[in-house]
């Protein structure tokens, strides 16, 4: 059983949201100067360079996008929050004999930092972060890295659960995966290529359950 980090195991959306509230604070931006940071957060960016660039450009900061840019990454793993009993589940997950790991898009220190001060590095058998490994979800050679530091291996079938689409469901499916989509506003009857689709982690892992009470 594979797991997508942010949006998924912990609220990136909350803890980005205190970010925009320290940077605005910091650069003296004003509530306008909030908005904006979470509007352009949900607009998508491709990349948090391109991100910090528009940043820059919008405000006028004589700081260097790169260096905004790697001050969020030594900020953001000391927001992120994982909620006690997400931990509980993926114990729970693993007494139960799934073996459990997480597969995440970033960089190695942001990413590498938010497993480590939550606890979640030590709540799995393995991860696989992109920025570690070269190659990104939906690449299914991410998958395979993640499945085989939890000493499973793809042909050996599993879950996929995360937030996105097109990275984590049609990545899992690459993988022959089942997958489960954290769709947070998903309405019922709505289309989607998963096999499953739940409002929240926690019913991802009571689904799990289910499954594994099956076999």
């Amino acid at each position: 059983m594979l797991f997508d980090l942010d949006g998924t195991l912990i609220d990136l959306d909350a803890a980005f949201a205190l970010w925009a509230e320290e940077f605005a604070e910091e650069h003296r931006l004003g509530r306008k100067g909030v908005d904006h940071l979470i509007k352009l957060n949900r607009d998508g960016l491709p990349h948090r360079e391109l991100f910090f660039a528009k940043v820059r450009e919008r405000f006028k900061l004589s700081t260097p996008a790169a260096s905004l840019w790697a001050a969020y990454r030594r900020r953001m793993p000391r927001l992120v929050k994982c909620r006690a009993e997400v931990t509980t589940g993926l114990s729970e997950l693993r007494a139960a004999g799934w073996r459990v790991g997480i597969i995440t898009n970033g960089t190695p220190d942001n990413q590498i930092a938010k497993l480590q001060r939550t606890g979640l590095a030590d709540a799995v058998d393995g991860y696989a972060v992109s920025g570690v490994e070269g190659i990104r979800k939906p690449d299914v050679g991410l998958f395979d890295i993640a499945a085989q530091r939890c000493g499973m291996r793809l042909a050996e079938g599993g879950w996929m659960v995360g937030d996105t689409l097109a990275a984590d469901v049609e990545g899992g499916r690459r993988a022959g995966l089942r997958t489960v989509w954290i769709g947070h506003t998903v309405r019922p009857g709505e289309e989607h290529p998963a096999d499953h689709a739940v409002s929240d982690v926690m019913q991802a892992i009571a689904l799990l359950h289910e499954y594994g009470s099956r076999s």
